[in-house]
């Protein structure tokens, strides 16, 4: 079996967060680069009483698909949805959207189980925030997490489609499991994406935006 040369004067290893050692372009030495893939952390925030999480800057033609993580999104206000929105010009989070949601749910004492679409948080053209996750209590135990996906939002030929999966604590003491897809009708760049309740502060959270190389 033959051996690999690696050209000592082609080798560029910088650490560099979120990288990873990789053969070069030229298959002749070694650099640090993303490999295909793998998520690059681009943002992190965190919720204290705050209105809404915002994404303004980050979001751009680099990756073909992003991935925000929503980490224990407590509210400070019972019983209300944990939605989403998207702007094409940083400022009006409105843009249009078609989906579908669907979710299961498990009450805590077993007297109720549930699998079936729900209406009432899917989106038919409109420019309403996206519900994520429907009905979160505010007990001092209680919060959302999940998991949205967004695709290629650069583009501007293709409509924008997201598709998210949540899991959450249900005011009523219901574990409830949430799927939603959907697309912004729109060939314009996304260039931000906002988080928030229906009513009241995130009062405790942290969000994560990631690039997909």
């Amino acid at each position: 079996m033959a051996l690999s040369k690696v050209d000592f004067n082609s080798i560029n290893v910088t650490p560099a967060a979120s990288k990873a050692i990789k053969f070069n372009s030229n298959n002749n030495g070694l650099e640090t680069g993303d490999v295909g893939g793998s998520l690059v952390l681009i943002s992190t925030q965190t919720a204290s009483s705050s209105a809404n999480i915002s994404f303004t800057s980050g979001i751009d033609s680099t990756y073909k698909e992003y991935i925000f993580k929503y980490i224990d999104c407590h509210p400070a206000t019972d019983n209300v949805e944990f939605q989403f929105n998207m702007t094409t010009d940083g400022t009006n989070f409105n843009v249009t959207k078609t989906s579908s949601y669907f979710n299961s749910y498990q009450a805590e004492d077993n007297s109720a189980q549930a699998l079936g679409y729900n209406t009432t948080p899917d989106l038919a053209q409109s420019t309403n925030d996206q519900i994520l996750a429907e009905d979160v209590g505010n007990d001092a135990d209680q919060c959302v997490v999940g998991t949205l996906h967004l695709f290629e939002p650069s583009s501007t030929t293709f409509v924008k489609h997201y598709s998210s999966n949540s899991s959450q604590s249900h005011q009523n003491d219901f574990t409830q499991n949430v799927f939603c897809a959907g697309y912004g009708n729109t060939t314009s760049a996304i260039t931000g994406v906002r988080f928030k309740f229906s009513s009241g502060n995130i009062d405790a959270g942290t969000i994560k935006m990631y690039g997909v190389t």
